[in-house]
């Protein structure tokens, strides 16, 4: 039955590229290598700052991208008639006028030592010396436990994995640290960190200046306020002037800032042909933002972001020039998401936030990462149980690879057991967990992943064409169906997670 099903999909789909065929030019022609270049090379530029979520660089991306859409001949599909969505990012932080004193040296909040939890505390306890090894014996009740940090090996990559980064380790060694003297209710967690491991310290620093990020979907959400908890301290060692006395004493009053910063996401929309039909969405998604202005590595402090997700982004603009000048008989939704990387901020607010109906929508091809590795594959996720929440959507996006891209599809990382966790890191989530088919086209990771080294002129422009045309097709297909694709009634989410609670399994 399976089999008879995918070769009814298959000839609709070539049915469907033959009557484009009668026409002066097929629309997936409009999906041209030079535009999607011209355009990446835009977005993914050093103007663009790296586009972060909740500043003014997002800002900027999202309004050159709406512009592009116009262009492009989508209408605006947003709030007011608009092509915007605004939503608030909440931040939480250290205040930078806490006050330090670790062994009768002031330590400047930010610069000198930095936070690695939101907390309310004021410490005043002696301070007690450990290595990691003698930590588990050590006495450390009601005292300031201080070890030096003393990195440890990454394991080996996974394939398309990122390239383990150093910079990261510091505060994995902080949770192993803490949860060894956790039980022993220590005052204070200090990690002091040498000038030998830079790289890990300016990172902790950024993460500091960021802090926690939240969003309140639907206006029910608790307010946020700072746990009064045990402080995790992270002390540049060199600030301390030399070792500490054994009678050091850690002083500290800790305070907590808290911002509202808006972010946004774009909206447009081509309507169907069919009178029937045209009430119906077919979803194009993506994100545009990414990791901003961070700390250089190799002199380079911009995080261009140019496959994670300026390749979607574009990709999306190349659909709409295609869709827009031959629409499908249901209507096309396209939505640039705002602040994906700070907790996949924009799709968690549109699904509570829609400008459709929710249950309008027949199908979300969401895409994030589509420009790199073998030029010859690439992946699919929501095609495995229990991830595969319609079965007749994934035999239509397999039909159409089939049929235009031919692709050899790698979908092994749809696996539970997978421990990238792939399928609940982009945007596709909120609108399977609501309800609504949805598929995650991707080309997977890569060692420039999250650096300052993904940038344009390292994408694959053939490779990203051809996904393009993929996600093209594949809408193209469910637009022109008669019946929308059924949800799988035995789809879950098998893992959840605290920024992403109102995604958990109901």
């Amino acid at each position: 039955m399976r089999f008879v099903r995918r070769g009814l999909i298959l000839a609709l789909v070539i049915a469907a590229a033959a009557v484009n065929g009668a026409q002066t030019q097929d629309p997936i022609e409009r999906i041209r290598e030079a535009d999607l270049k011209a355009d990446l090379f835009t977005l993914a530029g050093d103007e663009m700052r790296g586009r972060e979520g909740g500043t003014l660089d997002e800002m900027t991306a999202s309004m050159w991208i709406a512009e592009r859409a116009r262009q492009a001949g989508l209408l605006p599909a947003g709030d007011n008639g608009t092509y915007f969505q605004f939503f608030p990012l909440e931040r939480f932080r250290a205040s930078a006028s806490s006050l330090v004193t670790l062994g009768g040296k002031s330590l400047r909040m930010g610069r000198d030592v930095v936070t690695g939890n939101v907390v309310v505390a004021n410490v005043d306890a002696p301070v007690v010396v450990a290595t990691t090894e003698d930590l588990a014996e050590a006495a450390v009740t009601g005292k300031a436990v201080v070890v030096r940090f003393a990195p440890q090996a990454n394991p080996a990559p996974l394939p398309n994995q990122a390239a383990p980064n150093r910079a990261s380790e510091l505060r994995g060694w902080m949770t192993t640290i803490q949860r060894t003297v956790a039980a022993k209710n220590p005052a204070a967690i200090i990690a002091l960190v040498s000038d030998e491991y830079r790289d890990q310290w300016d990172r902790t620093v950024y993460t500091f200046s960021r802090s926690t990020y939240g969003l309140d979907v639907d206006g029910t959400a608790e307010p946020r306020t700072a746990n009064r908890g045990v402080p995790l301290l992270y002390v540049r060692e060199s600030a301390l002037g030399g070792a500490l006395a054994a009678d050091a004493r850690l002083v500290a009053s800790i305070f907590t800032d808290s911002f509202q910063y808006p972010s946004v996401n774009i909206i447009a929309k081509v309507p169907g042909r069919d009178a029937r039909l045209s009430s119906e969405y077919v979803l194009y998604s993506a994100h545009q933002d990414h990791d901003g202005v961070r700390y250089p590595v190799n002199g380079d402090d911009i995080w261009n972001g140019a496959d994670d997700n300026a390749t979607t982004a574009v990709a999306l603009l190349a659909i709409g020039r295609a869709v827009a000048a031959s629409p499908g008989k249901r209507s096309s939704l396209f939505i640039w998401h705002g602040s994906e990387e700070r907790g996949l901020m924009g799709s968690r607010w549109y699904v509570k936030h829609p400008t459709v109906p929710l249950t309008s929508i027949v199908a979300c091809l969401n895409g994030d990462m589509i420009g790199r590795n073998d030029p010859n594959t690439a992946s699919l996720l929501g095609v495995l149980p229990p991830h595969r929440n319609s079965p007749e959507l994934v035999d239509m996006a397999l039909g159409a690879n089939t049929a235009v891209t031919k692709f050899t599809v790698d979908s092994s990382w749809d696996d539970p057991a997978h421990r990238e966790g792939w399928y609940y890191r982009s945007d596709h989530l909120a609108y399977a967990r609501y309800g609504v088919p949805a598929l995650f086209f991707t080309t997977l990771l890569h060692p420039d992943y999250h650096t300052p080294f993904d940038n344009p002129d390292r994408i694959d422009i053939q490779k990203l064409t051809r996904m393009t045309r993929w996600m093209y097709a594949t809408g193209r297909t469910v637009g022109e169906a008669d019946k929308r694709p059924a949800v799988d009634p035995n789809f879950k989410l098998e893992r959840c997670r605290d920024w992403v609670v109102d995604l958990c399994p109901r």
